[in-house]
């Protein structure tokens, strides 16, 4: 039975210190296991139910609200690229041939150039030091975009703006698996993802109204990029003022708290944070086959969704709307990614399965690829038709969250998450950089070419998520032997996953134990992976 650790008495911690000094094993436990175990050691913790509610509604005000905001000032510099290019981007510029089409790309060089670094940096910085360093690089790189003046100088400037955004995915990614169970984070991934649709929203509201701002000094795409920049830079000392790293170094919580929220988190059996960089993760990660599938099925669908961010005001501006109607039409689908997005994530939350929900979001996208490809092949485009098309299009945006949320829960060890969520933005990159390079300016307005490419793309993508499903079935399969073979019981309950907290490790002796080792899922024989 579960031991209760005394936490309001310091000396209880000073007794785990002087046992782990005797201890040469423990010693070297805490050397390279998650900064946790210099709070609880190796004791159990009794958390009751309404301590978790409690610790969870706490991170949620602290943390989760942070990585809204930001995330969404992320999603917005990005996007207002292409609704300056409606504005007269392109023409102040003197964009031509494929110009536009590389500029937008830069930002996805720079993220798949940055990755190696973005790895090493999640690990050994701590997030409150690093988030606020990438919030001001990427603003001041938007809002000096509005200085550029030929293709050059934008292209410099975006290629910046991608650099300083490449470890904005994994390290949030990160943060939502080491403050969450596993059964909560599928949401909270959605509540920072779904400002997609948000600043959707935000952008065409903005594009709007500093569209109708007229003057011989400034273009209204120069504004536009001026002030979301600089709402961007003026976030980065907020976030350091509010943000926590880890459990370990939570400001807002007790030290009673702290060993509490350490422990609702054992039955994840991915961490809680450590800053030591291991190699041993790195090479793992290279012949892990959920690298190239998660990888695939990031490439698949990032491929898709530049025909939404980079290109859908211009579709939509060719389908006979002028500037001004052509940002409003792109307030419903904005909508309709948040909703795509919060409806999947709930999905796999309420059904505890991640690759069938994420077939089933996907099948929207092939039939709206459908439409605009048909109506685009018709001599006379019926508007309607095509507007629609687009619209569905919006359920790919449901795929992100649940693959990220995937990863992450299927993924253990500190580096070899941080390297595992660096290589998915690789491949997501990759993904946005020959997406938009399909959409050739020989193509307009209609580009054929593009949608059918991208149409088969989706197809190929929902059979990558079944040889997926198929993978996590046999590496169940070989945890199974290896609890058997060290006497642990082949099948155990995933408490990670339940709706209300459980203590995790009731079967047997000695589970648990692996939880804040900083083993990787290959490692830990107790680790069970998600569907």
């Amino acid at each position: 039975m579960a031991e209760k650790i005394d936490l309001d008495r310091k000396a209880s911690f000073d007794h785990v210190e002087e046992a782990d000094l005797k201890d040469p094993e423990s010693q070297e436990k805490r050397q390279h296991g998650d900064a946790a175990l210099g709070l609880i050691g190796d004791e159990r913790v009794i958390v009751t139910q309404e301590d978790n509610d409690r610790i969870r509604r706490k991170t949620d005000k602290q943390i989760l609200t942070i990585l809204v905001w930001v995330y969404l000032l992320q999603i917005l510099d990005k996007l207002v690229m292409g609704y300056g290019n409606v504005f007269g981007l392109s023409e102040d510029n003197h964009l031509v041939d494929n110009q536009y089409s590389v500029a937008v790309t830069m930002n996805n060089i720079a993220q798949l150039a940055w990755q190696p670094l973005s790895t090493y940096l999640i690990v050994r910085v701590p997030a409150r030091i690093l988030m606020p360093c990438f919030i001001f690089g990427w603003g001041t790189a938007q809002a000096c975009m509005a200085a550029s003046h030929s293709f050059g100088g934008l292209a410099a400037t975006r290629f910046l703006l991608g650099l300083f955004e490449a470890g904005c995915l994994p390290l949030f990614s990160i943060m939502t698996a080491q403050w969450y169970r596993r059964s909560e984070q599928p949401i909270r991934v959605a509540a920072w993802y779904s400002t997609n649709g948000i600043a959707q929203i935000v952008a065409a509201l903005m594009s709007f109204g500093l569209g109708h701002i007229h003057s011989d000094k400034i273009a209204s795409w120069q504004l536009i990029f001026i002030v979301v920049g600089g709402i961007t830079v003026l976030t980065a000392p907020i976030v350091y003022w509010r943000i926590d790293s880890d459990i370990a170094h939570a400001r807002f919580l007790s030290t009673e708290d702290k060993a509490k929220a350490i422990e609702r988190l054992r039955a994840n059996q991915t961490g809680t944070g450590t800053n030591e960089f291991k190699w041993a993760h790195i090479w793992e990660l290279a012949y892990d086959p959920k690298t190239y599938l998660f990888g695939g099925l990031a490439l698949c669908l990032n491929f898709g969704a530049t025909v939404t961010t980079s290109f859908g005001p211009t579709l939509i501006k060719n389908m006979g709307h002028d500037k001004y109607i052509t940002a409003l039409l792109n307030m419903p689908f904005g909508a309709l990614q948040f909703l795509t997005i919060m409806a999947a994530s709930y999905a796999t939350q309420k059904f505890k399965l991640k690759g069938p929900v994420l077939a089933v979001f996907m099948a929207p996208v092939l039939v709206g690829l459908a439409m605009l490809y048909h109506v685009n092949k018709q001599p006379v485009v019926n508007q309607k038709v095509a507007l629609a098309g687009y619209y569905m299009m919006a359920f790919l945006f449901g795929g992100n969250p649940i693959i990220v949320s995937w990863m992450v829960a299927n993924t253990a060890g500190q580096t070899k998450k941080s390297a595992i969520l660096a290589a998915y933005n690789a491949f997501n990159a990759t993904g946005s950089i020959i997406g938009p390079l399909l959409f050739k300016g020989k193509d307009k307005p209609r580009y054929l070419p593009g949608l059918q490419a991208t149409l088969g793309v989706f197809a190929a993508m929902l059979g990558l998520i079944a040889i997926c499903m198929g993978l996590i079935f046999v590496l169940n399969k070989q945890r199974e032997r290896q609890r058997v073979a060290v006497g642990k019981p082949a099948k155990i309950k995933d408490t990670s996953m339940t709706t209300k907290y459980e203590a995790y490790g009731t079967e047997g002796s000695g589970l648990g134990e692996n939880a804040l080792l900083d083993l990787t899922d290959f490692k830990n024989n107790e680790f069970v992976y998600l569907y």
